[in-house]
């Protein structure tokens, strides 16, 4: 084996020739992060199986010397006009007329749906919409003490008012109404959402892939960091991981983050050409194919992370408080219209046994939420962030671009090997032409 492999020992100190790796050094591993981790079983110390030697030629800070050179008014808003408010809108009657028309049944069935709360006679649209068209304090006042106004067309205007205004609290109602409504799929969502979250931050921590890889990219920095204030580091802060494509090698196009992929491959990968950079077909040093597994396929491991990257805690956070308070609200509108008399009998009875299920849902969703903030705490003091400054979805965010940066490195490599492949075909064609033409000026001289 070659004299530049680690075999188990770390680089010896000395000031380093080669390109750094501008990582964001960490020199005190928390408790419960995967530095500490590594540290605490000696593995910081540990190299991977592969060429220092290499590296060293393909990320000299020194350029060789080579003969060919290279190239470096927008309109004004309009003012708003100021409205004039009337007791009985023109506009808001003609708009509930148009309701009406879509609900589709009279005003005495529409008002036994509500107090029933039928959610096979009225949809969550047409609730949203008798909430939106319910009759303000001074239209009640109006109908009350029977203000005759002079309004054609607002008969059905008034008819509607006056049905709503049968059940006490009606608006309460209606809203206790929708609740009911979207209730199975707003907390099946939420659930959804919370099992992404706790599934996303499980697959991280638990991929033995992924922590292989880590510790690859720990020892190459600290390789190409070395006798600097960069070296030595015990481990490196997650956005570091996209700083792998940013350190080249002084020739070609391969960066560093092109080379952990050669690395994390095991079977037939590539070979670089130390003098153009460029890569070779060929096979990984037979030790490091027996002892580092195939890491290529690791996002595997990590099946939730892109649909965690779509999830918000301040949304979560947001939908949590919304069903406990669109519960509460429920809770008091039971007790209230209990004394509602004949009118709420039906829907107080169906409300009881609605608020009996929905505490037993919201409770368990309430608690799958505790358990999904620890473990997004967790995830973040697993990469040795500080879970204040660095949240959750910074942390899936950083890994996600990391996984796709690593595949198209990756992808490059593969086209990159396919083209030398073809190129050395056609010059093994080639000369095997030139030896047959050879053999056959022979045959005749």
């Amino acid at each position: 084996m070659g004299a530049g492999r680690g075999h188990g020992r770390s680089a010896p100190p000395r000031k380093s020739n080669l390109k750094p790796l501008h990582w964001s050094k960490v020199t005190r591993a928390l408790r419960g992060s995967l530095w500490e981790e590594l540290q605490r079983h000696g593995e910081t110390q540990i190299a991977p199986e592969f060429d220092v030697s290499e590296i060293e030629t393909l990320f000299s800070a020194t350029v060789p010397k080579t003969s060919a050179g290279g190239k470096a008014g927008g309109k004004k808003p309009a003012e708003s006009k100021p409205t004039k408010v009337q007791l009985i809108d023109l506009k808001r009657a003609y708009n509930v007329e148009i309701m009406l028309t879509k609900v589709k049944m009279p005003l005495p069935d529409m008002m036994v749906a509500v107090l029933a709360m039928d959610d096979s006679t009225l949809d969550a649209d047409q609730v949203e919409n008798l909430i939106k068209f319910c009759p303000k304090k001074e239209e009640m006042e109006l109908l009350k003490n029977f203000v005759v106004v002079d309004c054609v067309g607002c008969f059905d205007f008034f008819q509607f008012f006056l049905e709503l205004m049968k059940a006490p609290r009606v608006e309460s109602k209606l809203r206790v109404f929708l609740f009911k409504i979207q209730f199975n799929s707003q907390v099946f969502d939420f659930r959804k959402s919370l099992n992404v979250v706790n599934s996303a931050c499980e697959e991280v921590r638990n991929s033995l892939k992924l922590k292989e890889i880590m510790k690859k990219i720990l020892y190459l920095g600290n390789t190409l960091n070395q006798g600097t204030a960069r070296g030595s580091a015990i481990g490196f802060k997650l956005d570091s991981l996209l700083k792998l494509t940013d350190t080249r090698a002084t020739t070609g196009k391969m960066t560093l983050m092109h080379y952990l992929c050669k690395l994390t491959h095991s079977s037939a990968v590539f070979k670089v050409n130390q003098f153009t950079g460029s890569y070779q077909v060929n096979r990984i040093d037979q030790v490091l194919a027996s002892k580092t597994p195939d890491l290529l396929d690791f996002h595997k491991d990590l099946i939730n992370l892109e649909a965690a990257t779509k999830i918000q805690l301040k949304q979560l956070a947001e939908e949590m408080q919304a069903i406990g308070k669109g519960l509460e609200k429920v809770k008091q509108e039971l007790a209230a219209s209990e004394n509602d008399g004949p009118v709420s009998e039906i829907f107080h009875k169906t409300l009881k046994e609605f608020v009996g299920a929905a505490e037993s849902e919201v409770s368990s969703v309430t608690n799958l939420y505790s358990v999904a903030g620890r473990n997004c705490d967790a995830l973040t003091l697993y990469f040795g962030e500080d879970p204040a400054r660095y949240p959750f979805e910074q942390v899936t965010a950083t890994l996600l671009n990391f996984v796709r940066l690593f595949q198209k490195a990756h992808e490059e490599n593969c086209k990159e090997a396919e083209l030398e492949k073809k190129k050395a075909q056609k010059e093994a064609e080639m000369e095997n032409a030139k030896e047959k033409n050879l053999t056959k000026k022979e045959v005749k001289d």
